[in-house]
């Protein structure tokens, strides 16, 4: 399975995701992410998050997601980034409804964490 991870600035959810998927899937699967509007650095509340759960993502750095990275994945899952997500026809799509982490208490983005995970392990069984 390749999956790309979506979401608006790719510093918080879909870098969460990935870190997630890095850390769960086996050798065979392969996952990316990016963004529509990617900030300048990950969402710092993120990292911690992730770190806690001993889930390193500091050499991750938010980018915007290119057609490459389309035409290489079999799924694309979109986090909060609506109509500035790319479509493409054929390709299988998710919608994950996870709240935006920016600037939000560590008590939230440690929810959507655990909200990340519990997705990522989903998505993997059904593989």
């Amino acid at each position: 399975m390749k999956v790309l991870f979506l979401c608006v600035h790719n510093a918080g959810r879909s870098q969460m995701a990935l870190g997630w998927f890095e850390h769960l899937a086996g050798p065979e699967h392969e996952a990316l992410s990016g963004g529509s509007e990617p900030a300048d650095d990950l969402n710092p509340a993120a990292v911690q998050a992730m770190a806690e759960v001993g889930i390193d993502i500091t050499a991750q750095r938010p980018r915007r997601w290119t057609t490459e990275d389309l035409e290489r994945v079999d799924l694309v899952v979109t986090m909060g980034c609506g109509d500035t997500c790319p479509y493409v026809p054929g390709t299988r799509y998710e919608d994950w409804p996870l709240d935006d982490p920016r600037g939000q208490p560590i008590e939230v983005v440690r929810r959507v964490r655990d909200e990340i995970e519990a997705r990522v392990r989903a998505l993997l069984a059904d593989d």
